[in-house]
């Protein structure tokens, strides 16, 4: 095994358990783009800096462009016993310059270093999943506006409480996603400070140029504090509650989907290619893509949790503790891609049965406070004609009757506010029309709010 780049001050080799155990380049592999892009970054700044030559500063970033090119291509590939990416990407600069790739790590810590990496990874991951929500939301937009009058039950209690349409429904998880586009521009946003020249915690006595190696990354400014500039994975967290929150918009959505599919609401139907089958069972086909995603929902709640208990107990500046906030965060981002990817098409290709919507409407007196609301506007009050109400949906059910089958002299002898127009007020069709208020399920209220979404997605794109 060769030696460390730090092994100067040790009388042995590390035991192989222990460099196994301290070994993390099996998941910051990942993240060797974004370490030779750093490294660019800081040569470029010790060549102009005259921290070293402008000759040094050009082979070094030449070297590091023809690692960058050979990792690409496949024929340099990360060895499996390298302590972390950083020292495998140094090991192998030296190897192809000699003394001259020694030169890098000046006026760096490794501390910085990760820091600076881990930021403009996540910062391209971010950008990533912000692409793929815009997909997602569109998606619904576009579904929805196939549905402005697919009228089906809204739930409450998971009871059928009043008629909406299929649109409504998709439509408030566009806003919830619409939501979660703004948490995860404000993370990113605070994230975009530059940790490189920071060093190990106390800065550098090299007089170095942190604005220039901050610009050429593309970052808002330097960090302003060397100790906060290592120390800090608040941006991790942060990054992390967006992506809980986008896994539980999805898990929500999902266990409506997996109720929608069974044969006791029977409202949609998924596309074969999104649902599998039973070993046993030969008439089984499982909602399994939804099921998962509630399931990975927990595992990126997790995540948030590790973060938060790996940060909270820790002195600053940096501690070996922190190595995992890497597996926690790359497993979030992961996931999430995974689960956003696959609910597009499933998403996209459902079938859709609006009679069975409608129908599963038609039950349940859903139109209840509709019938106590043609009396309010009769003159009467609002109380009085719930409680009415309440006593007719009483007598229906005792005469297995709806409020639209129920007689008119069965209504008149409650009020003889009642005349034949209670019927068309309380037609679904009229339940849902007439509800214009802003964001509700009117074919109009929807109408509008696919318009506000679309220039709210607008502000994002």
């Amino acid at each position: 095994m060769a030696d460390m780049m730090w092994a100067g001050r040790f009388s042995k080799q590390v035991d192989e358990t222990v460099n196994a155990f301290n070994s993390s380049i099996a998941f910051d592999g990942r993240m060797y783009r974004h370490d030779i892009q750093g490294s660019i970054a800081h040569a470029t700044m010790l060549g102009d800096c005259g921290i070293i030559s402008k000759e040094d500063s050009l082979a070094i970033i030449e070297g590091l462009k023809g690692i960058l090119s050979d990792i690409d291509s496949g024929s340099l590939e990360l060895d499996p016993t390298a302590e972390d990416i950083h020292m495998f990407i140094e090991a192998e600069l030296t190897k192809r310059l000699g003394d001259i790739g020694k030169r890098l790590h000046t006026a760096r810590s490794r501390n910085d270093q990760v820091a600076v990496d881990l930021r403009l990874y996540l910062r391209d991951e971010v950008k990533e999943i912000h692409e793929l929500l815009v997909k997602l939301i569109r998606t619904l937009i576009d579904t929805a506006k196939q549905h402005t009058e697919t009228i089906m039950p809204g739930y409450t209690h998971l009871q059928r409480a009043q008629p909406i349409t299929f649109a409504h429904h998709l439509m408030a998880y566009v806003w919830m996603l619409l939501r979660d586009l703004g948490r995860l521009a404000d993370a990113a946003k605070r994230m975009n400070y530059c940790p490189l020249g920071c060093g190990a915690l106390a800065g550098t006595t090299y007089h170095t140029n942190r604005q220039q190696t901050s610009e050429l990354l593309g970052f808002t400014d330097p960090m302003a504090n060397s100790l906060d500039g290592v120390s800090d994975r608040d941006y991790c967290v942060e990054l992390n509650c967006a992506l809980s929150l986008i896994m539980t918009h999805l898990s929500r959505f999902s266990e409506e989907i997996i109720m929608w599919c069974s044969w006791e609401f029977k409202f949609i139907e998924l596309d074969d290619a999104f649902a599998t089958g039973s070993s046993i069972m030969p008439q089984k086909k499982n909602p399994d893509v939804t099921e998962l995603i509630r399931g990975k929902t927990g595992r990126v709640n997790g995540n948030l949790l590790t973060l938060l208990t790996m940060l909270k107990g820790i002195p600053l500046a940096y501690n070996k503790d922190m190595q995992e906030d890497k597996e926690a965060i790359f497993d979030s981002v992961d996931n999430v891609k995974l689960c956003v990817k696959t609910f597009i098409p499933m998403l996209a290709t459902m079938r859709v049965y609006k009679e069975n919507m409608r129908n599963a409407a038609a039950r349940g007196f859903i139109n209840a406070t509709d019938c106590a609301d043609y009396l309010v506007k009769k003159g009467m009050p609002f109380r009085d004609a719930y409680k009415i109400t309440g006593t007719l949906v009483a007598e229906c059910i005792s005469k297995g009757l709806t409020l639209e089958t129920l007689p008119l002299e069965e209504y008149r002898k409650m009020t003889e506010l009642f005349d034949e127009g209670v019927y068309d007020a309380i037609s679904l069709d009229t339940c849902v029309r007439e509800r214009k208020s802003e964001g509700g399920p009117s074919p109009d209220a929807v109408n509008k709010q696919i318009a506000q979404a679309e220039a709210a997605l607008g502000e994002f794109v």
